[in-house]
């Protein structure tokens, strides 16, 4: 198959054409992106020659279908909503199935801090998902949305969780990307950059949809704090998790849930830190003059702050998951955790981040391209890849060193 990186130039989508040029099944992976040099950085550091670059605007909309039309799936690793709801009607035009890594649900979309997110005219933003929705049904286009870390392997965990009771009641996802314990005492907040850092703001303010008492209610975002020690696979680490956007593709799919929120992980300390920038309004968009400049609070914080939250030489990052799932299970109270602490590919270079998200977009643009993901248009992680799917997904991600541990227990 020939699979398509759509952002191939940075660091998700790095790693997930790294994960695809080294696939017995693929033999041509194309990288877009919209500068030679960064082409160029992506082709020496992956050193295929399945490696074909393109360098392409998908402003200049023509040009990027006619690309598409010459692969057989897509990766969209793209650093903003607009760009990946562009890519997605590309693709839909093109008939190319496709992964997305950035966007939480394009059926559902967010209507808060929009990042430029164009709805047409006389649409509701609702509408609008759905539209693009029956599009690819139309066009036979599967779109797995939100294929990465969270959402996507969070998601398919959580399904996973479900289907292996009776019955389910409530859910929580526990994820985040985070510092090693080392690094997290070198810099502020306790947190390095492991993706767009604007985007990571971007869900520490907007309010947050969750399920409550069977009702798709909105809610603070970072509300609903926990502490809890993670105690899998030889750790026992304390951590914080609190509520975020990031997973809302499970208030509509799993509507017999009564509960479900998505909680991002981070070490003690970095909340708080977060709520006194919140109360100082450094983490406004609200334009404010000064010396005569007209600035955004958040743009100005993230340019001094930014770098002092780039991991230093030798530093790494975790990728942390505790999922859990209420329910019964022969008459009985049970509830099925799924666990995951994974570590940087240090031999490749691949930070934890990026190796977790990009390698699980990775397997799952090949089930597609094997045509596995039999359903189409906008379908949601945890519909695509479940039952024997869900076993081999897992498998090819144990492979690559992102293990999951499942607990299954009754009467608890």
């Amino acid at each position: 198959m020939r699979a398509l990186v759509l952002g191939g130039t940075g660091r998700i989508g790095f790693a997930a054409a790294w994960d695809l040029a080294r696939a017995e099944d693929v033999e041509e992976v194309g990288i877009v992106g919209k500068r030679e040099e960064g082409l160029k950085r992506a082709a020496d550091w992956i050193d295929s020659d399945k490696i074909r670059l393109h360098r392409q605007d998908l402003a200049e909309e023509g040009g990027t279908i006619r690309l598409m039309d010459g692969y057989d799936v897509g990766i969209f690793a793209l650093p903003d909503r607009r760009t990946s709801y562009r890519a997605l009607e590309m693709a839909i035009d093109a008939s190319l199935p496709a992964v997305d890594v950035l966007e939480e649900y394009h059926r559902r979309p967010d209507v808060h801090e929009t990042e430029g997110l164009p709805v047409p005219a006389g649409m509701t933003p609702d509408e609008y998902g759905e539209s693009l929705h029956e599009r690819a049904v139309e066009n036979g286009v599967t779109f797995l949305d939100g294929m990465g870390f969270a959402p996507g392997l969070s998601n398919v965990s959580i399904g996973r969780g479900i289907d292996l009771l009776d019955s389910a009641e409530a859910a929580t996802a526990r994820v985040g990307g985070i510092p090693s314990k080392e690094a997290a005492a070198h810099h502020p907040l306790r947190y390095t950059v492991t993706w767009s850092f604007g985007h990571v703001l971007r869900e520490y303010m907007i309010d947050v949809r969750v399920l409550r008492g069977g009702r798709i209610i909105e809610v603070t975002p970072l509300s609903d704090r926990e502490k809890f020690v993670f105690d899998a696979f030889g750790k026992a680490e304390a951590l914080e998790a609190a509520v975020t956007p990031g997973m809302p593709s499970l208030l509509y799919t799993r509507g017999d849930l009564t509960e479900f929120s998505e909680k991002t992980v981070r070490w003690p300390g970095h909340f708080e830190g977060i709520d006194v920038l919140r109360e100082c309004g450094l983490l406004d968009l609200e334009p404010i003059e000064f010396q005569g400049e007209v600035v955004r609070p958040r743009d100005f914080f993230v340019s001094v702050v930014g770098p002092k939250l780039r991991p230093l030489p030798g530093e790494g990052d975790v990728c942390v998951m505790y999922n859990s799932v209420l329910g019964e299970k022969g008459g009985e109270a049970a509830r099925v955790d799924h666990h995951l602490w994974a570590g940087p590919d240090e031999g490749a270079g691949i930070s934890a981040m990026a190796k977790v998200t990009g390698f699980s977009a990775a397997v799952a643009a090949r089930m597609i391209g094997r045509k596995e993901v039999k359903e189409k248009g906008i379908v949601a992680p945890e519909d695509g890849i479940r039952g024997h799917l869900y076993e081999r997904y897992i498998e090819e991600l144990n492979r690559r060193g992102i293990a999951v541990q499942e607990r299954v227990r009754a009467g608890v």
